[in-house]
């Protein structure tokens, strides 16, 4: 959902009530309030709302000669508000509490999660290996590994197939 400010809210929800889309005449909330013509504004650079010939008198914007002019809520805009096809959104629909309460207990699965996890298989992982499967840069997943380290994982390296590998020492780890 797009970013809006209050005023946007506000004038895009009274033109979703209004059976032409129009902005004016002004909800009674805004009426004292400044900072009107500034939202306009944002809201016909986004694309949300855009100024048209005006049939009805209230729904004047400005008039240029003799030709009166009004604001009207876009499809965009109304979809900006949770509005689609005339209709308002339909509401997410709740999720299912088993399916809820498993979702909470699946672990985050995170770059540094998975290094750990290749790194605690027991041919562990190659730097290419970890690269590929974070994404990071050589150096980073160096750090990674330093870091690691730190926090009180014992990593020993060793030559697999000519290629220097990393894992988690599991004996260290269970101690």
């Amino acid at each position: 959902m797009p970013k809006l400010s209050d005023t946007q809210a506000i004038l895009l929800t009274h033109a979703a009530q209004n059976d032409t889309a129009s902005l004016y005449p002004l909800p009674q909330t805004l009426r004292r309030g400044g900072g009107i013509t500034k939202a306009i504004g944002a809201l016909v650079s986004a694309g949300y709302a855009d100024e048209r010939e005006a049939g009805d008198g209230s729904a004047v914007h400005r008039t240029d000669a003799d030709v009166r002019y009004g604001i009207y809520a876009t499809a965009a805009g109304l979809a900006a508000i949770g509005i689609v096809d005339g209709e308002q959104g339909a509401a997410q629909p709740s999720p299912d509490p088993a399916t809820a309460a498993s979702t909470l207990a699946m672990p985050r699965v995170t770059k540094a999660s998975t290094v750990v996890a290749l790194l605690s298989q027991p041919t562990g992982a190659t730097l290419p290996e970890l690269i590929t499967a974070t994404g990071w840069l050589p150096h980073t997943t160096r750090a990674a590994l330093t870091g690691l380290r730190k926090k009180g994982h014992t990593i020993v390296r060793y030559s697999r197939d000519g290629a220097t590998c990393y894992r988690i020492d599991a004996a260290a780890a269970a101690a």
